[in-house]
C-alpha cells in the first residue's frame, strides 16, 4: 500500500510491526480465554474461527482501509475492499458480512468521502458482501492513507475451512499471478512521471496496470472449489507486506511445518523486473497483493490448477511443505539460504526515497 509523502517523513520502519514485537509484547495478551475460539491471532494467520457449536465455523478478519490521493479515491477503495477481502477468502469460504470504520482526515472532503464510499459499495457488491454496520467520522491527526479499517466476516462448514496453519508435511506449493504484483502497481501509479521517464510511457501503464491484479478473491473460492483439507488444498495465504518469501515464511510459522521453495521458480513478470529495477528493489520479498500461496496435497495439484484455469489464472509450483525439523530454505542459483519472515518490507523504504528524491 502506498502512502502521502507527509505521512513518511521521520518513520524509521511503516508496515508491520517487527516479528519479534508480535510475539512478545502483542500474541501473549488477548484478553479473556474463549473455549469457542478454534483459531485465534498469530503470526501468518489471515483468519480467526469461532465455532458455531452446529457444524458451523464464523469466519472473521480486520485490515486496514487506506486512500491515497495519488491514486484517487475510486481506485483506492477497490484496492482496500480486496485487500481485506483477500484475507478472508484464503479461509476458502466466500466473504459475506462487513462492518467499516472510517477515522478521516478533516481535509477529506464531502465529494471524495462519496466517492470512496461508492468504491468499497461496488467492490463488495460484487462479492455479496453486505455492510452490516459500522463508524463515520473526521478526526484532528488522522492523515492519509490509512483512513479505518474493515472486519468481514462469513459462515461456512467446519470442514471445508482452511488456514495457514493447517499445511502438512507432503504438501506442494503453488502460487498463482507471481512476484510484486502489489508494489508494480502501486509505485507506477504513485510515480507515474518519473516511472514513464525512466521505462517510457508504454511501461508506466502496463505497470499500472498490475493494480487490477491486487487481489485473490477469486483464486482463493476457485482453488477451495477443488476441494479442501486431508483431500484436497490444506492452506492458503496471501502474499503482502514481504512479498512470495515473507508469505512463505508466515505460512511456515502458523502450521509449524518445514518448507523449501525454489526462487528459480516463482513467476516474476517482466513489468516487475523493470519497477524493481528503478527503484532498487527484490521482486520476492516486497508487497505482493495479488499472489495467492496455496499449500495442496500432491494428488489434488491438477484439480486446483484446472479450477483457477476456468478463471483464466495459471498457478506455478514453487516448493513443498517439509517435516519441521528438515528446517526452511529459499534454493537460489547461487546456493541455499534460511527461510526467515523479514523484520520489515524495503517497499515502504523505497517509497521514502523516491519522495524525497522528488519523484513524481
Amino acid at each position: 500500500m502506498s502512502g502521502e509523502p507527509g505521512a513518511l517523513r521521520d518513520t524509521p520502519h511503516l508496515g508491520k510491526v517487527a516479528p519479534r514485537f508480535l510475539q512478545e509484547a502483542i500474541l501473549p495478551f488477548l484478553g479473556a480465554r474463549r473455549p469457542e475460539v478454534r483459531l485465534g491471532p498469530g503470526q501468518g494467520l489471515d483468519t480467526a474461527a469461532v465455532d458455531l457449536g452446529d457444524g458451523r465455523l464464523l469466519v472473521a478478519t480486520a485490515d486496514p482501509l487506506w486512500a491515497a490521493p495519488r491514486l484517487g479515491m475510486g481506485r483506492s477503495a477497490w484496492l482496500a475492499a480486496h485487500l481485506v477481502a483477500s484475507d478472508l477468502a484464503t479461509s476458502g469460504f466466500p466473504p459475506q458480512l462487513a462492518l467499516v470504520e472510517l477515522n478521516l482526515p478533516p481535509r477529506m472532503s464531502d465529494e471524495e468521502l462519496r466517492v470512496y464510499w461508492q468504491g468499497l459499495h461496488r467492490a463488495w457488491e460484487a462479492m455479496g458482501v453486505a455492510v452490516i454496520g459500522g463508524h463515520t467520522g473526521r478526526y484532528a491527526g488522522c492523515d492519509y492513507t490509512i483512513v479505518g479499517s474493515a472486519t468481514l466476516l462469513a459462515v461456512g462448514p467446519a470442514d471445508r475451512y482452511v488456514s495457514p496453519a493447517h499445511a502438512r508435511p507432503g504438501d506442494r506449493i503453488l502460487v498463482t499471478k507471481g512476484a510484486a504484483i502489489e508494489a508494480t502497481g502501486v509505485l507506477a501509479a504513485s510515480f507515474p512521471r518519473t516511472v514513464a521517464e525512466r521505462l517510457g510511457a508504454d511501461w508506466q501503464r502496463r505497470c499500472e496496470a498490475f493494480l487490477d491484479r491486487a487481489s485473490v478473491v477469486a483464486d482463493a473460492l476457485a482453488a477451495a472449489r477443488a476441494g479442501t483439507g486431508p483431500h484436497g488444498v490444506t492452506a492458503m495465504h496471501d502474499a503482502t507486506e514481504g512479498g512470495i518469501l515473507g508469505g512463505l515464511a508466515e505460512m511456515a510459522a502458523a502450521c509449524g511445518q518445514g518448507i523449501v521453495v525454489d526462487a528459480s521458480k516463482v513467476p516474476v513478470a517482466e513489468e516487475t523486473q523493470r519497477i524493481c529495477e528503478l527503484f532498487e528493489l527484490d521482486p520476492l520479498v516486497i508487497a505482493g497483493e495479488g499472489a495467492l500461496l496455496i499449500a495442496v496435497r500432491p494428488e489434488r495439484v491438477a484439480a486446483v490448477r484446472q479450477e483457477l484455469a476456468r478463471i483464466g489464472q495459471a498457478a506455478a509450483e514453487i516448493g513443498w511443505v517439509r517435516p519441521p525439523g528438515e528446517g526452511r530454505w529459499v534454493e537460489t542459483p547461487s546456493g541455499r539460504r534460511p527461510l526467515e519472515v523479514p523484520e520489515w518490507d524495503p517497499y515502504w523504504e523505497a517509497y521514502r526515497r523516491a519522495v524525497e528524491s522528488g519523484w513524481e
